[in-house]
């Protein structure tokens, strides 16, 4: 097994370091979405998508959760356009937009499941990798997850910090983590 080692492509700057554990939500996680974010630690990340919301209680929703995640210091990323990101208040962007689209501040991230999407994110800059499925989720049913070779290989591609999602937990994370990744991510498994 890989030693556990900082993450070779982070900036060498510690006011930039990513947070490590990551909640994602969905209509899954909604009606305690609230409890979620207050039980995480302190400086976690949170990748607001909610894509099953109507645009005015997405926006209604993506508040709310701004002002507890400000309050428990934790980075906001908003799954959309770079405009609506920045409108919104939101730490950073989620999602395939190119890097020369983003200013300055916002972090972006992407959701990468195979080298073809890792080469379209590395061309686009982004800072986090969310790849998936390292182990099988209810977020994407049938399909098969990353052996831990297969993760490695594909963590090795991404030009920026990884993120380990899909079937994730704690333990999880800890018998798959290596000097490749950065963190993990979850919906069920925060609630």
């Amino acid at each position: 097994m890989l030693r556990d080692q900082p993450c070779p492509f982070l900036p060498d700057r510690t006011d930039w370091l990513p947070p490590r554990l990551w909640l994602f939500t969905d209509e899954r996680n909604d009606a305690q979405l609230e409890q979620s974010v207050r039980k995480l630690p302190r400086g976690s990340g949170i990748v607001f998508r909610h894509y099953h919301l109507p645009a005015d209680a997405r926006r209604a929703r993506f508040e709310t959760i701004r002002r507890l995640a400000r309050r428990y210091g934790h980075r906001l990323l908003l799954a959309g356009p770079v405009e609506q990101a920045r409108r919104w208040g939101a730490d950073g962007v989620h999602g395939r937009t190119p890097r020369r689209r983003l200013a300055a501040g916002l972090l972006h991230s992407v959701a990468v499941h195979d080298a073809g999407e890792i080469q379209q994110a590395n061309r686009a800059g982004a800072d986090l990798y969310f790849l998936s499925p390292v182990f099988t989720t209810r977020s994407h049913p049938g399909q098969r997850p990353l052996n831990p070779l297969q993760a490695r290989r594909l963590a090795a591609l991404c030009q920026g910090a990884v993120i380990y999602l899909g079937g994730m937990n704690r333990h999880r994370y800890r018998t798959r983590k290596n000097h490749l990744t950065h963190g993990w991510a979850a919906i069920d498994a925060l609630r």
